[in-house]
């Protein structure tokens, strides 16, 4: 539904074109973010800690902690941005009509970043899943020519470490973006470039997420036909606005 008259906003035409689940990590970090700022929710409240997780059940660390990007500022721009632009480029390019496979291949490096993450004190694991999708991006697209700022050229696969150094001139730590780097390493060898020399893929993606994204939902609620897991992620994304409007 257009937001003004029959004229659709151009925000919301660019909003809806991104793929479901870029569009609801972008959404919900920029939540996040705001609840953030407008004192609904506190960073002490979403920071990764496996105590608190196993001892005192505070799950939700598991998910909060890769959508807390910091406050508003450069730093959080610039990690958004590419956020989007990388994890869009891959869900639209090599996983395309895969959203299964997407969605495991978050799944499976956020999990892997949890494990890392004590051993290194990363606490917010967000800045590192960015550096994942433009790491898995620069090594699929390896002949792809890119300019930084006008001033030089170079090939895709030496984007990330590109952006590593820019981090480190804009003053912010580049331990969460190097882990980042790592961890798309570990994803793009065990699904590209292992399965080709072994013929064995350890990263098949679970049949339930399959199921979630591929089934179509029998019900008539609104949305029907569409794949359970994506009215999901469009549920999650619809009603959390509604829930911090509710608490204010």
């Amino acid at each position: 539904v257009p937001l003004c008259g029959t004229m659709a906003n151009p925000f919301e035409t660019m909003y809806k074109q991104i793929p479901i689940v870029t569009r609801t990590y972008f959404t919900l970090a920029i939540l996040t973010m705001l609840a953030c700022h407008l004192g609904f929710l506190s960073p002490y409240q979403l920071f990764f800690d496996w105590i608190l997780v196993a001892r005192w059940f505070q799950v939700w660390r598991l998910v909060t902690c890769f959508l807390y990007f910091g406050t508003f500022g450069l730093n959080f721009v610039f990690h958004m941005f590419f956020m989007v632009r990388y994890a869009r480029l891959l869900e639209e390019g090599s996983f395309r009509n895969s959203t299964p496979d997407f969605f495991f291949m978050v799944l499976f490096c956020g999990a892997l970043m949890t494990c890392v993450a004590p051993f290194i004190e990363l606490y917010f694991l967000g800045p590192s899943l960015a550096f994942v999708f433009v790491y898995i991006w620069a090594r699929r697209n390896e002949g792809a020519h890119m300019n930084f700022l006008g001033l030089f050229t170079f090939t895709a696969p030496y984007l990330p470490f590109i952006l590593v150094i820019f981090s480190l001139l804009l003053g912010s730590s580049i331990v969460s973006d190097l882990v980042g780097v790592a961890v798309g390493h570990v994803y793009y060898f065990l699904e590209d470039v292992y399965p080709q020399t072994s013929g064995y893929r350890l990263l098949a993606t679970p049949r339930i997420i399959r199921a979630l994204f591929q089934g179509t939902d029998p019900t008539g609620f609104p949305g029907a036909g569409r794949p359970v897991g994506t009215q999901l992620l469009l549920l999650l994304v619809n009603a959390i606005p509604l829930v911090l409007l509710k608490k204010k």
